[in-house]
């Protein structure tokens, strides 16, 4: 494993472009492009303002930057640098911006959510969407790029619109059975769009293209109801995360629940494999706890250590967002594996096995885990906690790497190449890049840290 030389960075902006070519970072007011293989400055450019938000079009030739305090967007191309455009709200303000799937339109949604001008950089004809709804997820598009779902709220209740991404023609409108929709999010096959309610209220409902209701779910009444939600790459699991500290899981052919997966603080289960972060022993980062899986030669726990206990943290359950439930969860590409923290529970890592519907491995940091993201290639998941450590799990082991550098470069966030073979770590000012080797390396790596599969 190889370390790049670190980069100045402002707010941890700081993306890959879909191609996978270029890496786009900022600092301040200035945006910077470099190539991933030589990392060589190829453009730089500078704006009107500090830049508090990127986002590459999906071709990767653009690269819009937004300034939310100007209300103002200006787009960069990296075939023509000459180029550049300049977009500006003006009174009514703007609170978010992002690509359309083609990356030739731009969709800005004003202050206090009054509407979304989607701006043409071919025509420069604009268009107007009333009523958006002011919700954490209230935008998706399919991921063929076809269809666009937005939430709305008009007249104290909740609808969805479906928009055709190629002329923004309404295709669909309906209203939706929520008191307060929170997310939307459509299925990565595009057929089914899930929506779920504030966490007042534990309710998802699942509609299909043409806005018929499939199936509504609810798993309790009366109590704080869902916290997370995500689609398996697949299409056939839909995990529900939830404040009572359970996932459940939703079929796609029935879309009843076919398990739930609970987040005790005690692991019981001999059988799982819990790696604990060692604060002695520098050349280990992570030791693998004695559970190991049938197969592996172990003999049998004495009844003392046949239990694991986890840090818990005592929740303050007379304020708002209660820090509890399960508040990430992502499944690996390839649905294998499923990954959620708890957190209650914040310095664990829970890897669920989804073919045999059980705990898979549990991995207890020194830290509260800050994020966590599977590698787009295969089933190995990178963790950060805010520290000098970059963690990496796979189903050969796990095993931590010291981030070099001059004092201690805490590794805030992450984000992977899409081809698996790095990442950029991110902190507060700077980043850098991680450089993996193959699998076969990693995965000897990892017994040599005693992890077992």
């Amino acid at each position: 494993m190889n370390f790049s030389e670190v980069f100045k960075l402002s707010s941890l902006l700081c993306k890959f472009s879909p191609d996978g070519k270029y890496l786009a970072s900022c600092v301040q007011y200035r945006l910077v492009v470099r190539d991933v293989n030589t990392l060589q400055i190829l453009q730089l450019y500078t704006c009107l303002d500090q830049i508090q938000h990127i986002e590459w079009s999906a071709d990767s030739l653009f690269i819009l930057c937004a300034m939310y305090k100007r209300g103002l967007v200006q787009v960069w191309s990296l075939e023509q640098p000459e180029w550049h455009c300049k977009i500006d709200e003006g009174s009514a303000g703007l609170v978010a911006s992002c690509w359309s799937p083609d990356g030739r339109h731009i969709l800005n949604t004003t202050e206090f959510h009054l509407r979304i001008t989607v701006w043409s950089l071919c025509t420069k004809s604009i268009s107007y969407i009333k009523y958006p709804k002011a919700c954490l997820q209230g935008i998706t598009f399919t991921r063929n790029g076809r269809y666009m779902a937005l939430a709305e709220r008009r007249d104290c209740k909740d609808y969805v619109s479906i928009f055709v991404c190629s002329d923004w023609q309404l295709l669909r409108h309906f209203d939706t059975d929520t008191q307060d929709l929170t997310g939307i999010e459509w299925a990565p096959n595009g057929c089914v769009l899930a929506v779920w309610d504030t966490c007042l209220e534990y309710k998802i409902l699942l509609y299909s293209l043409d806005g018929r209701l499939l199936s509504a779910y609810s798993a309790y009444e009366w109590s704080l109801g869902i916290k997370s939600v995500a689609w398996s790459p697949s299409s056939q699991f839909l995990a529900v995360g939830s404040y009572d500290g359970k996932v459940r899981i939703l079929n796609h052919v029935t879309w009843k629940m076919i398990t739930e997966f609970g987040h005790p603080a005690t692991i019981n289960n001999p059988k799982t494999v819990v790696y604990k972060e060692a604060q002695k022993s520098p050349q280990l980062g992570l030791g693998c706890l004695s559970f190991p899986p049938p197969g592996a030669g172990a003999g049998p726990l004495p009844s003392s250590e046949s239990k694991f206990s986890l840090q818990t943290l005592k929740p303050v359950t007379d304020r708002a967002n209660p820090k509890i439930g399960i508040g990430m969860l992502a499944f690996s590409p390839d649905s294998y594996f499923l990954a959620t923290r708890n957190d209650n529970i914040p310095n664990a890592v829970w890897v669920w096995d989804i073919q045999k519907l059980r705990l898979f491995a549990v991995l207890e940091q020194l830290s509260p885990v800050r994020t966590f993201q599977w590698d787009p290639q295969q089933p190995r998941l990178a963790i950060c906690t805010g520290g000098s450590r970059l963690y990496l799990w796979s189903p050969a082991g796990c095993m931590s790497v010291q981030v070099p550098g001059e004092g201690d470069f805490a590794v805030l966030s992450l984000c992977w190449h899409l081809s698996g073979d790095s990442m950029a770590l991110l902190s507060k000012d700077h980043v850098c890049l991680c450089f993996l080797e193959t699998e076969a390396a990693v995965s000897t790596a990892c017994r040599q840290l005693g992890g077992r599969t």
